[in-house]
């Protein structure tokens, strides 16, 4: 289905842009909505504008919250406005993503507010989709910016399937263009890993040193995510992209980002460079899990 107009709540994140890159390139026309467009998610001010004529809706929005109470509430408010303001324009299709086994963790805030946001979407107005996913490649170093005091960082021993942003934006596509599902099958990465050696891993990449302390205390994770808790059922949706691919990306960059390129001897290395950097840009924050 081809020449949809498709708004991207949350356009301008990590997921948001891959996913607005896939739109246009199977060349639909692609509103990109976001606070920094003149949306306020949390009052509905300038979502009838922006959704006028939009044929389907994809929600990638993500926020951090102190508690479970909060995250519901402004899940549940947020949610709200945006499916009733697709109401009044006539959208069809509304496709959120949400995290794979978000139903399983209880003690996480975040979760909570997404397990909010999925009731809201599957009992609302508008035909719907829900893709869950893993935690995204760049979690890891996530986490350490998130616990990291002094030279210190403590990371979750998590088991995870980590899957690329550029994958899930692909997928997001795809489905937004299609009919609606309910339910979708669940997306993960190829493989297995453990969170950890992912943190060890990219901040070498990244150039970063850091002291890691594999540790369950600290407050963001608790012990009902050890295990296999995180991974994707038998079912699951494998995307291609490993982990190893995407670091490999993360040292090019960061060597190209450190590297001087002014001689003429080096400026076939320096368009190469260059097109890594474009790549970075795309890039952006990630929050906990897969939405």
């Amino acid at each position: 289905m081809g020449d949809m107009r498709v708004a991207v709540i949350g356009g301008t994140g990590l997921v948001g842009r891959h996913t607005t890159k896939a739109l246009r390139d199977a060349g639909h026309d692609v509103v990109v909505v976001a606070r920094s467009t003149g949306v306020d998610l949390a009052t509905g001010a300038g979502l009838d504008a922006e959704l006028a004529g939009i044929t389907a809706v994809i929600d990638v929005t993500n926020t951090a919250v102190p508690d479970a109470e909060a995250a519901r509430e402004l899940f549940g408010t947020t949610t709200g406005n945006l499916l009733a303001a697709e109401q009044r324009a006539g959208v069809g299709h509304h496709v959120v993503l949400s995290i794979v086994s978000v139903d399983r963790i209880a003690g996480n805030a975040h979760y909570a507010g997404k397990r909010r946001q999925e009731e809201l979407v599957a009992g609302g107005p508008i035909p719907a989709t829900i893709l869950r996913a893993t935690q995204f490649h760049e979690f890891a170093a996530m986490v350490v910016d998130w616990t990291q005091r002094g030279d210190v960082a403590t990371v979750p021993p998590l088991l995870v399937q980590p899957v690329a942003a550029s994958d899930v934006g692909q997928v997001l596509a795809e489905i937004a263009t299609g009919p609606p599902q309910g339910r979708a099958r669940d997306l993960a990465g190829p493989e297995t890993q453990d969170l950890v050696d992912m943190a060890r891993r990219t901040l070498a990449a990244r150039g970063r040193s850091v002291r890691l302390a594999p540790s369950w205390r600290g407050g963001l994770f608790s012990v009902d995510m050890a295990g296999e808790v995180l991974l994707p059922g038998p079912d699951a949706q494998l995307a291609p992209t490993t982990f190893d691919t995407w670091l490999a990306g993360e040292a090019e960059s960061t060597a190209c980002h450190g590297r001087e390129l002014d001689s003429a001897d080096v400026r076939a290395e320096k368009r190469r460079c260059g097109r890594v950097h474009d790549v970075d840009r795309r890039g952006g924050s990630v929050g906990v899990g897969g939405g």
